[in-house]
């Protein structure tokens, strides 16, 4: 949890604050499914749906009040992998340090599956 502090107060943000604004923000790119989520059950990838996409998302917080996000993503057969990435980091950096305005020092994709 990140905390502002100011004369009228304190807000804090928590990590699902995050998580839920990185997922949406990957799952609006070119190629992206949807967010994954590997069972330890069953060591399957499922396609999360959008109430649970926070679940493909982690957060690492550091000290100097910036954090990194760790993204688990489902892509479409046939796109091109380097560049579906590049943008999903571009955007998820710039929509997270938009609404957020915490410094995002990394955004790691993990693609877990491709699907038709």
């Amino acid at each position: 949890m990140i905390q502002f502090n100011s004369e009228q107060g304190a807000v804090s943000v928590s990590s699902a604050v995050f998580s839920n604004i990185a997922g949406i923000a990957a799952t609006n790119c070119f190629g992206v499914k949807g967010m994954a989520y590997r069972s330890m059950t069953d060591g399957l990838v499922h396609l999360l749906r959008r109430e649970a996409m926070s679940k493909g998302v982690s957060i690492t917080y550091h000290d100097d009040n910036s954090i990194s996000i760790e993204l688990h993503i489902i892509v479409e057969n046939g796109v091109n992998l380097p560049a579906v990435c590049r943008s999903i980091m571009n955007e998820v950096r710039y929509v997270v340090t938009r609404n957020t305005g915490v410094a995002v020092k990394a955004v790691d994709v993990c693609v877990d599956s491709m699907i038709l």
